[in-house]
């Protein structure tokens, strides 16, 4: 891999802190220290040049409120925009078209007159007893359709709780619900997934008991569910012994079934599909796009990291080769800055985020301040120092432990970019909003990841055998971008 010389960022960077370098040698060692700093403070001032383009300022991103069919719709061409960006990106990939044609399917469903109605809950709450009678008496007492699918008893594999995909959800429990149904109830309701909680075996529960329970629900669910889409029932309830007594003093015995207690269940049902039938089409067409969106967002992420990756693998060689031949701090910090900064924007025309020289300079600046604040740099370097005693033949040159940080720090910041750019609205790349807070949490998130010893290892070996065959002057960056 070779380096692109028409990068004005890096080659100016690397190149005036190359001379300024050359320069401070030839300074009387008496006066070294005071004269690093005014050399430094030349070189900030002489690479001014390069870095004064006038760019707008960063802004945050706000969430999209949703709304009926026009939020639909929108969320289809939203979605279908991202697939065609998924196809102009991944060359001979059939998943674009599979993607559509989910996507046409969801379009040509925005005026269907059924509802879709999935049944959910733990095990053993009664969730297909439920669901055998309402399909034996519904149809014959209305003439609005209901399609009812149950999923998976949720609970029984933390792993892999079922996904709801109907236009109504009934949230089934057999009693006061647990903590793990409140957050799964919780999170539905916040996703705009459409809900009723029923309680069901209320039959099994002494009366002042039911309404203790029932009580106790409602309370629990203020502001998520309204009172009246919490529901009690009792779908199949337990049959009794009725005991008749006769004139001669003895009695019989009989087993009676007791008719199932749906009424309450029916009613709401009727009211929401008289009122919200369509507009709970409409959310499901919703959430179905920003699912298709998500699929298409994360294979096009893979196909852009697949990219990104050599490019910041160059960049953090460069960093090494520079650093490790420049012993000059001040001049380490202009260089290793110039060198963030091209991979900033180069990092960004991949995922087609058009950064100006002042906008990749401010992203650049934040990642390193913070890599100060957080204590990233003085963890890192103590671990790179102790990593690197190990390796004889590179340890014993004064720049090694400078140039693998430099290289170190130059990933951190590629990987916590990436991170940052696959983890952002697709439209925002286009809008230009950049969000420097989430990016700090990201830089973090990276860090931690990128800080087991066994990785440590291997990279601080990897770079300090590129290093140990170095030779200092013009040729090192040359080397180093082979």
């Amino acid at each position: 891999m070779t380096l692109n010389l028409r990068r004005p960022i890096l080659i100016g960077g690397i190149g005036l802190s190359a001379a300024l370098w050359l320069l401070e040698t030839l300074q009387h060692s008496g006066s070294e220290m005071g004269e690093t700093a005014l050399i430094g403070l030349a070189a900030a001032g002489a690479g001014y040049w390069w870095w004064k383009q006038q760019s707008p300022k960063l802004e945050l991103a706000l969430p999209q409120p949703l709304a009926n069919r026009e939020a639909a719709e929108k969320a289809i061409a939203t979605s279908e925009a991202a697939i065609k960006l998924l196809a102009s990106e991944a060359q001979n990939s059939a998943d674009p078209a599979n993607l559509t044609a989910k996507l046409d399917r969801l379009r040509s469903e925005l005026d269907r007159q059924d509802l879709r109605i999935t049944v959910t809950g733990g095990k053993a709450v009664g969730k297909t007893a439920l669901i055998q009678v309402l399909n034996s008496n519904w149809a014959s007492q209305h003439p609005q359709k209901l399609s009812l699918q149950e999923t998976a008893p949720l609970f029984a594999n933390t792993n892999a709780d079922a996904k709801i995909n109907g236009d109504l959800a009934l949230f089934v429990t057999a009693g006061d619900i647990t903590d793990s149904e409140f957050q799964t109830l919780s999170q539905l309701a916040a996703a705009g997934q459409r809900v009723l909680l029923v309680w069901n075996k209320q039959d099994q529960y002494l009366p002042e008991q039911q309404s203790q329970v029932l009580h106790s629900l409602q309370q629990k669910m203020q502001g998520i569910l309204g009172t009246e889409d919490i529901i009690a029932i009792a779908a199949s309830p337990n049959s009794i012994k009725v005991r008749q007594h006769q004139a001669d003093g003895t009695f019989k015995e009989r087993i009676e079934k007791q008719v199932s207690q749906l009424d309450p269940l029916t009613e709401r049902l009727t009211k929401i599909l008289t009122e919200e039938r369509q507009q709970l089409v409409w959310a499901s067409a919703v959430r179905e796009a920003a699912s298709i969106k998500l699929e298409a967002k994360t294979l096009l992420n893979a196909v852009r990291r697949d990219r990104a990756i050599p490019i910041i693998e160059q960049y953090q060689y460069i960093a090494a080769a520079t650093v490790f031949a420049n012993p000059v701090p001040a001049l380490d910090l202009l260089a290793t800055t110039a060198i963030s900064t091209q991979l900033v924007i180069d990092l960004g025309a991949i995922y087609q985020r058009k950064f100006s020289l002042d906008q990749a300079k401010t992203v650049a600046a934040t990642l390193a301040n913070q890599m100060f604040k957080l204590g990233l740099v003085e963890l890192s370097t103590q671990t790179i120092t102790g990593l690197l005693k190990s390796n004889a033949v590179t340890y014993v040159a004064g720049g090694a432990v400078q140039g693998i940080s430099a290289a170190y720090f130059t990933r951190i910041a590629g990987l916590s970019l990436i991170e940052y750019f696959q983890s952002q609205e697709l439209e925002n790349a286009a809008k230009g909003i950049f969000n420097l807070d989430q990016l700090t949490k990201t830089l973090q998130a990276v860090f931690t990841q990128n800080q087991q010893v066994s990785f440590l290892q291997s990279f601080v070996n990897q770079v300090a055998s590129r290093l140990s065959s170095q030779v200092s002057g013009p040729e090192t960056v040359k080397s180093a971008a082979n």
